[in-house]
């Protein structure tokens, strides 16, 4: 009789929203191992479990609960975490998946969480990816492709579109300011932050959006990585709103907010961000997209100019992403150490897997 080796176990946390349930199906579907999918809601979860098509079990999960979280990490090969919000989870589930031998994935998390799990020096042979969404995540992944095989004078970069927020992701938008995050009106020059050097784009035609749009600069951390790959002179990156309902709310809670808001300080202003984004899709209904373009060097070939990304929505993108960091670490694609997706997934490859994705209605690379 040969021996047979067991399939990868998954534990997917947060499966019944829409990043994990999209995670869940993907992964399923790919055929990575079997699925422990926990959430607080254990009818959901299972509902969940159901639409997959591989071997999918649910469990009643409360990340508050340390030894619930440790109970269901265990005997898991990678964790996956779709739950949050970024700022309270941090690397907290991190920490506990590398304790009892599980590598990690998480939507979120971004530096704070990175550099706190390597500070932690919990496990040396341990992998984890932190940022593994659609932004962060693919925003500094494909812009790769551009940048990867001459030099550029310039790199620009506009995400965005409409979509109702929810509370949570309201809370982490809300938190995504400060010099571990990025900076408002500064592009990259030369390897340096160069503050105050770009000014908001009203009302701009962009390629690939279905409607004039608000783009307004934000330097993001993922952004200032791309400035420093060799030969990029310049980075430019934006956020883009189909109007200033957005960017107002942001804009007015920041005005109030300390530099490190607590739970009970953000709560007062969640509401509004989530009223401005269902004005939006009231408005405008629901897109999103992806555009990186590219300006080469003078001398260089065009090579590869421009990327463009047309989804459904940014929260079942994210959760396609999510699939595809798990798939990579656990096919080997990684080597141990804490990553940001950004630079740790194949950007060919995940370009191949794009295309093929229901939620994806375009992917152009040109």
């Amino acid at each position: 009789m040969s021996d047979s080796i067991a399939a990868p176990v998954i534990g997917l946390i947060g499966g019944s929203g829409t990043v994990g349930r999209t995670a869940a199906l993907r992964m399923s579907a790919a055929g990575l191992g079997s699925l422990r999918i926990g959430g607080r809601n254990l009818d959901t979860a299972a509902a969940v479990a159901e639409e997959c098509a591989g071997e999918a079990e649910a469990v009643r999960l409360d990340l508050a609960d340390e030894t619930n979280l440790e109970q269901f990490c265990c005997g898991c090969s990678i964790v996956v975490n779709c739950a949050g919000p970024s700022y309270l989870v941090l690397d907290s589930v991190a920490r506990t998946a590398f304790s009892v031998g599980a590598d990690y994935v998480d939507i979120g998390g971004e530096l704070p969480a990175a550099d706190a799990l390597r500070a932690a020096d919990t496990a040396r042979d341990r992998t984890a990816i932190f940022s593994a969404g659609a932004m962060p995540g693919l925003s500094g992944l494909l812009p790769r492709l551009i940048a990867g095989d001459r030099p550029l004078r310039r790199l620009d970069t506009y995400v965005g579109g409409v979509a109702r927020f929810t509370e949570l992701s309201a809370a982490d938008g809300l938190l995504t300011r400060g010099e571990r995050f990025g900076e408002s009106m500064a592009s990259m020059q030369d390897g340096q932050i160069a503050s105050n050097s770009v000014p908001p784009l009203h009302d701009v035609t962009l390629p690939g959006f279905p409607r004039p749009v608000h783009a307004w600069p934000y330097l993001t951390t993922e952004a200032q990585s791309l400035g420093a790959l060799p030969g990029v002179a310049e980075v430019r990156s934006y956020n883009v709103f189909a109007s200033d309902r957005l960017s107002r709310a942001m804009a007015h809670a920041w005005a109030q907010l300390p530099a490190s808001p607590d739970h009970a300080e953000l709560a007062p202003f969640i509401p509004s961000i989530v009223e401005a984004t269902i004005a939006d899709e009231d408005e405008f209904g629901s897109f999103y997209i992806m555009l990186f373009t590219g300006r080469p060097a003078q001398g260089h070939p065009r090579g590869t100019t421009r990327v463009v990304l047309r989804a459904e929505d940014s929260y079942g993108l994210s959760g396609s992403v999510v699939a595809l960091a798990a798939e990579h670490i656990l096919n080997g694609r990684v080597s141990p150490g804490v990553h940001l997706a950004a630079e740790a997934l194949d950007p060919s490859y995940t370009v191949e897997r794009l295309r093929v994705d229901p939620l994806v209605h375009e992917l152009m690379v040109e």
